[in-house]
Protein backbone atom coordinates (compact mmCIF):
# COMPACT_ATOMS: atom_id res chain seq x y z
CA UNK A 1 0.00 0.00 0.00
CA UNK A 2 3.19 2.35 0.34
CA UNK A 3 6.64 1.37 -1.45
CA UNK A 4 9.50 4.49 -1.12
CA UNK A 5 12.21 4.07 -3.72
CA UNK A 6 15.20 5.50 -2.55
CA UNK A 7 12.91 8.79 -1.55
CA UNK A 8 15.62 11.60 -0.32
CA UNK A 9 14.74 15.26 1.04
CA UNK A 10 16.92 18.30 1.17
CA UNK A 11 16.67 21.60 3.09
CA UNK A 12 19.21 24.15 2.19
CA UNK A 13 22.27 21.77 1.91
CA UNK A 14 20.76 19.12 5.04
CA UNK A 15 19.66 16.01 3.88
CA UNK A 16 16.43 15.81 6.45
CA UNK A 17 15.65 11.90 4.09
CA UNK A 18 18.33 9.61 3.11
CA UNK A 19 17.49 7.25 0.34
CA UNK A 20 14.52 5.60 2.05
CA UNK A 21 13.09 2.32 1.06
CA UNK A 22 10.05 1.57 3.29
CA UNK A 23 6.85 -0.46 2.39
CA UNK A 24 3.97 -0.78 4.26
CA UNK A 25 1.50 -3.62 3.82
CA UNK A 26 -2.85 -3.66 3.16
CA UNK A 27 -4.16 -3.79 6.84
CA UNK A 28 -0.71 -3.00 8.83
CA UNK A 29 -0.40 -0.11 11.33
CA UNK A 30 3.19 0.70 11.27
CA UNK A 31 4.70 2.46 13.66
CA UNK A 32 7.28 5.26 12.29
CA UNK A 33 9.62 5.89 14.96
CA UNK A 34 12.49 8.29 15.50
CA UNK A 35 13.49 11.27 17.37
CA UNK A 36 12.14 14.98 17.52
CA UNK A 37 14.15 15.83 13.71
CA UNK A 38 14.41 11.99 12.37
CA UNK A 39 12.76 12.86 9.34
CA UNK A 40 9.37 11.38 10.31
CA UNK A 41 7.37 14.36 9.30
CA UNK A 42 9.07 15.15 5.95
CA UNK A 43 8.61 11.43 4.69
CA UNK A 44 4.80 11.94 5.30
CA UNK A 45 4.39 15.38 3.62
CA UNK A 46 6.15 13.64 0.36
CA UNK A 47 3.54 10.89 0.79
CA UNK A 48 1.11 13.29 1.42
CA UNK A 49 2.28 14.59 -1.94
CA UNK A 50 2.92 18.08 0.33
CA UNK A 51 6.81 18.05 -0.53
CA UNK A 52 8.66 17.06 -3.64
CA UNK A 53 11.17 14.73 -2.98
CA UNK A 54 14.96 15.87 -3.87
CA UNK A 55 15.42 12.28 -5.30
CA UNK A 56 13.47 9.27 -5.60
CA UNK A 57 9.76 8.92 -5.93
CA UNK A 58 7.01 6.88 -3.61
CA UNK A 59 3.75 5.04 -4.51
CA UNK A 60 0.76 4.95 -2.39
CA UNK A 61 -1.72 2.09 -3.60
CA UNK A 62 0.61 2.13 -6.78
CA UNK A 63 -0.14 5.53 -7.61
CA UNK A 64 3.40 7.67 -7.84
CA UNK A 65 3.18 10.91 -5.75
CA UNK A 66 5.00 12.69 -8.42
CA UNK A 67 3.10 11.88 -11.41
CA UNK A 68 -0.38 10.96 -9.90
CA UNK A 69 -0.68 13.35 -6.94
CA UNK A 70 -4.56 13.65 -7.53
CA UNK A 71 -5.28 10.35 -7.70
CA UNK A 72 -2.93 9.40 -4.03
CA UNK A 73 -4.95 12.63 -2.88
CA UNK A 74 -8.14 10.20 -3.18
CA UNK A 75 -6.83 7.49 -1.37
CA UNK A 76 -4.82 8.87 1.38
CA UNK A 77 -6.00 10.55 4.70
CA UNK A 78 -3.49 12.74 6.01
CA UNK A 79 -3.48 13.93 9.81
CA UNK A 80 -0.92 16.39 10.45
CA UNK A 81 0.93 17.02 13.63
CA UNK A 82 -0.80 19.93 13.69
CA UNK A 83 -4.80 21.27 14.30
CA UNK A 84 -5.27 24.17 12.55
CA UNK A 85 -7.53 26.87 14.67
CA UNK A 86 -10.95 27.36 12.82
CA UNK A 87 -12.92 30.55 14.32
CA UNK A 88 -16.58 31.03 14.48
CA UNK A 89 -17.43 27.33 12.77
CA UNK A 90 -19.03 24.48 14.42
CA UNK A 91 -18.34 20.70 14.55
CA UNK A 92 -20.67 19.90 11.47
CA UNK A 93 -19.49 22.76 9.29
CA UNK A 94 -15.58 21.96 9.72
CA UNK A 95 -16.38 18.65 8.42
CA UNK A 96 -19.14 19.04 5.67
CA UNK A 97 -16.26 21.61 4.59
CA UNK A 98 -13.85 19.30 3.89
CA UNK A 99 -16.58 16.81 2.83
CA UNK A 100 -16.88 19.87 0.03
CA UNK A 101 -13.53 20.10 -0.99
CA UNK A 102 -13.44 16.29 -1.49
CA UNK A 103 -16.15 16.43 -4.00
CA UNK A 104 -18.35 14.47 -1.52
CA UNK A 105 -22.24 15.36 -3.33
CA UNK A 106 -23.84 17.50 -0.59
CA UNK A 107 -27.03 14.76 -0.53
CA UNK A 108 -24.89 12.14 1.08
CA UNK A 109 -22.52 14.59 3.55
CA UNK A 110 -25.27 14.87 6.65
CA UNK A 111 -24.95 10.61 6.55
CA UNK A 112 -21.10 10.58 6.16
CA UNK A 113 -20.32 13.50 8.91
CA UNK A 114 -22.75 11.30 11.38
CA UNK A 115 -21.08 8.31 10.46
CA UNK A 116 -17.36 10.06 11.22
CA UNK A 117 -19.18 11.41 14.30
CA UNK A 118 -20.33 8.35 15.70
CA UNK A 119 -16.97 6.41 14.96
CA UNK A 120 -14.81 9.14 16.50
CA UNK A 121 -17.31 9.69 19.51
CA UNK A 122 -18.12 13.43 18.88
CA UNK A 123 -21.91 12.98 17.82
CA UNK A 124 -22.26 14.74 21.37
CA UNK A 125 -20.96 17.17 19.98
CA UNK A 126 -22.16 18.06 16.56
CA UNK A 127 -23.14 21.95 17.43
CA UNK A 128 -20.35 22.88 19.16
CA UNK A 129 -17.71 25.00 17.83
CA UNK A 130 -14.35 24.16 16.83
CA UNK A 131 -11.79 26.51 19.08
CA UNK A 132 -14.34 25.25 22.31
CA UNK A 133 -13.09 21.78 22.15
CA UNK A 134 -10.52 20.17 24.24
CA UNK A 135 -6.74 19.01 22.65
CA UNK A 136 -8.11 15.60 22.68
CA UNK A 137 -11.85 16.23 20.57
CA UNK A 138 -9.83 18.36 18.61
CA UNK A 139 -7.64 15.63 17.68
CA UNK A 140 -10.71 12.99 17.10
CA UNK A 141 -12.58 15.74 15.18
CA UNK A 142 -9.29 16.55 13.09
CA UNK A 143 -9.21 12.06 12.64
CA UNK A 144 -13.08 12.54 11.92
CA UNK A 145 -11.66 15.12 8.76
CA UNK A 146 -9.36 12.53 7.56
CA UNK A 147 -12.09 10.09 7.02
CA UNK A 148 -14.78 11.80 5.32
CA UNK A 149 -13.88 10.36 2.38
CA UNK A 150 -13.35 6.91 3.17
CA UNK A 151 -9.47 6.57 2.12
CA UNK A 152 -7.99 3.54 2.31
CA UNK A 153 -4.74 4.66 3.71
CA UNK A 154 -3.93 6.72 6.49
CA UNK A 155 -0.99 8.72 7.50
CA UNK A 156 -1.20 10.34 10.64
CA UNK A 157 1.68 12.57 12.04
CA UNK A 158 1.84 12.22 16.20
CA UNK A 159 -1.52 12.23 16.51
CA UNK A 160 -1.15 11.62 20.15
CA UNK A 161 0.96 14.40 20.68
CA UNK A 162 -0.24 16.49 24.03
CA UNK A 163 -3.07 14.36 25.12
CA UNK A 164 -3.88 13.18 28.29
CA UNK A 165 -3.69 9.17 29.25
CA UNK A 166 -7.20 8.82 28.72
CA UNK A 167 -7.17 10.67 25.24
CA UNK A 168 -4.50 8.41 24.65
CA UNK A 169 -6.29 5.06 25.32
CA UNK A 170 -9.15 6.10 23.18
CA UNK A 171 -7.09 7.18 20.42
CA UNK A 172 -5.63 3.98 20.19
CA UNK A 173 -8.41 1.75 20.33
CA UNK A 174 -9.80 3.79 17.76
CA UNK A 175 -6.93 3.10 15.69
CA UNK A 176 -7.80 -0.53 16.58
CA UNK A 177 -11.28 0.04 15.02
CA UNK A 178 -9.61 1.51 11.54
CA UNK A 179 -7.56 -1.42 10.95
CA UNK A 180 -10.18 -3.74 11.47
CA UNK A 181 -12.58 -1.67 8.67
CA UNK A 182 -9.25 -2.47 6.25
CA UNK A 183 -7.39 0.44 6.61
CA UNK A 184 -3.67 0.65 6.13
CA UNK A 185 -2.19 2.96 8.82
CA UNK A 186 1.31 4.47 8.82
CA UNK A 187 1.34 6.30 12.27
CA UNK A 188 4.41 8.50 13.35
CA UNK A 189 5.69 8.91 17.22
CA UNK A 190 8.65 9.29 19.27
CA UNK A 191 6.74 8.35 22.11
CA UNK A 192 7.01 4.50 22.09
CA UNK A 193 4.54 3.63 24.55
CA UNK A 194 1.80 4.88 22.30
CA UNK A 195 2.89 2.49 19.95
CA UNK A 196 3.61 -1.07 21.30
CA UNK A 197 0.13 -2.42 21.95
CA UNK A 198 -1.53 -1.37 18.62
CA UNK A 199 1.65 -1.90 16.06
CA UNK A 200 2.34 -4.83 14.05
CA UNK A 201 4.82 -3.48 11.99
CA UNK A 202 7.48 -0.63 12.95
CA UNK A 203 10.00 1.76 10.83
CA UNK A 204 12.91 3.21 13.09
CA UNK A 205 14.38 6.08 11.39
CA UNK A 206 17.35 8.22 12.80
CA UNK A 207 18.70 11.27 11.22
CA UNK A 208 17.01 10.84 7.59
CA UNK A 209 17.91 7.25 7.59
CA UNK A 210 15.61 4.15 7.48
CA UNK A 211 17.25 2.14 10.35
CA UNK A 212 15.05 -0.91 10.40
CA UNK A 213 11.52 -2.19 9.40
CA UNK A 214 9.43 -5.34 9.75
CA UNK A 215 7.05 -6.84 11.90
CA UNK A 216 7.23 -5.93 15.49
CA UNK A 217 7.92 -9.61 16.73
CA UNK A 218 10.48 -10.17 14.32
CA UNK A 219 12.55 -7.51 14.78
CA UNK A 220 12.53 -7.89 18.75
CA UNK A 221 13.55 -11.69 18.01
CA UNK A 222 16.49 -10.43 15.86
CA UNK A 223 17.59 -7.98 18.75
CA UNK A 224 17.98 -10.63 21.50
CA UNK A 225 21.29 -11.63 22.28
CA UNK A 226 19.50 -13.92 25.04
CA UNK A 227 16.84 -15.16 26.88
CA UNK A 228 16.79 -13.93 29.99
CA UNK A 229 14.74 -15.23 33.11
CA UNK A 230 13.97 -13.40 36.30
CA UNK A 231 13.69 -15.33 39.48
CA UNK A 232 12.71 -13.50 42.86
CA UNK A 233 13.84 -15.33 46.18
CA UNK A 234 12.93 -15.11 49.33
CA UNK A 235 16.20 -16.25 51.18
CA UNK A 236 19.41 -15.44 50.54
CA UNK A 237 20.31 -14.57 46.63
CA UNK A 238 24.22 -15.74 46.62
CA UNK A 239 22.67 -19.19 48.01
CA UNK A 240 20.21 -19.20 44.59
CA UNK A 241 23.57 -17.99 42.66
CA UNK A 242 25.57 -21.00 44.20
CA UNK A 243 23.01 -22.79 42.59
CA UNK A 244 22.49 -21.21 38.69
CA UNK A 245 25.97 -20.46 38.00
CA UNK A 246 27.71 -23.96 37.72
CA UNK A 247 25.00 -25.15 35.57
CA UNK A 248 26.28 -25.16 31.86
CA UNK A 249 22.95 -24.21 30.33
CA UNK A 250 23.17 -20.39 32.13
CA UNK A 251 25.31 -18.19 30.86
CA UNK A 252 24.89 -15.62 33.51
CA UNK A 253 23.31 -14.70 36.59
CA UNK A 254 23.06 -11.25 38.14
CA UNK A 255 21.42 -10.13 41.68
CA UNK A 256 19.91 -7.16 42.48
CA UNK A 257 18.94 -7.35 46.12
CA UNK A 258 16.55 -10.35 46.15
CA UNK A 259 15.92 -10.43 42.22
CA UNK A 260 18.70 -12.38 40.10
CA UNK A 261 18.64 -12.03 36.19
CA UNK A 262 19.47 -15.62 34.75
CA UNK A 263 20.65 -15.48 31.15
CA UNK A 264 20.96 -18.95 28.86
CA UNK A 265 21.26 -19.39 25.13
CA UNK A 266 17.96 -18.04 22.75
CA UNK A 267 18.20 -21.96 21.39
CA UNK A 268 17.20 -23.23 24.84
CA UNK A 269 14.00 -23.58 24.34
CA UNK A 270 12.51 -26.00 28.36
CA UNK A 271 14.19 -23.21 30.88
CA UNK A 272 12.17 -25.06 33.92
CA UNK A 273 15.28 -26.41 35.36
CA UNK A 274 15.91 -23.03 36.87
CA UNK A 275 12.97 -23.23 38.94
CA UNK A 276 13.45 -27.03 39.45
CA UNK A 277 16.80 -26.85 40.40
CA UNK A 278 16.64 -24.26 43.07
CA UNK A 279 13.49 -25.52 44.43
CA UNK A 280 15.53 -29.34 45.06
CA UNK A 281 18.45 -26.88 46.81
CA UNK A 282 15.71 -25.37 49.07
CA UNK A 283 15.48 -22.38 47.85
CA UNK A 284 12.53 -20.70 48.47
CA UNK A 285 11.07 -18.86 45.02
CA UNK A 286 8.54 -15.45 45.46
CA UNK A 287 7.96 -16.10 41.44
CA UNK A 288 9.79 -16.75 37.93
CA UNK A 289 8.99 -14.84 34.65
CA UNK A 290 10.85 -14.18 31.21
CA UNK A 291 11.86 -10.68 30.59
CA UNK A 292 10.86 -9.69 26.92
CA UNK A 293 12.32 -7.05 25.17
CA UNK A 294 10.04 -4.08 24.16
CA UNK A 295 9.61 -1.13 21.49
CA UNK A 296 11.61 0.72 23.79
CA UNK A 297 14.55 -2.06 24.56
CA UNK A 298 14.46 -1.88 20.29
CA UNK A 299 14.67 1.67 19.85
CA UNK A 300 17.40 2.16 22.59
CA UNK A 301 19.75 -0.88 21.03
CA UNK A 302 18.56 0.13 17.40
CA UNK A 303 19.35 4.02 17.78
CA UNK A 304 22.45 6.51 18.67
CA UNK A 305 20.40 9.33 19.62
CA UNK A 306 21.82 11.28 16.04
CA UNK A 307 19.52 13.78 14.73
CA UNK A 308 19.31 15.81 11.82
Amino acid sequence: MIRTFGLTKHFNGLVAVNHLDLRVERGDICGFIGPNGAGKTTTIKMLATLLKPTEGHAEVCNYNVLTQPNDVKRVIGYMPDFFGVYDDMKVWEYLDFFAAAYKIDKSRRKQIIDDVLQLTDLTGKREDFVEALSRGMKQRLCLAKTLVHDPQVLLLDEPASGLDPRARIELRELLKELQNMGKTILVSSHILTELSDFCNTIAIIEKGNLLVSGRVDDILRRLKAQRVVEVKVAGDPNAARAVLEPNPQVQNVSADGQTLQVEVSLDLEDTSFILSSLVEAGVKVQSVRELELDLEDAFMKITEGKVA
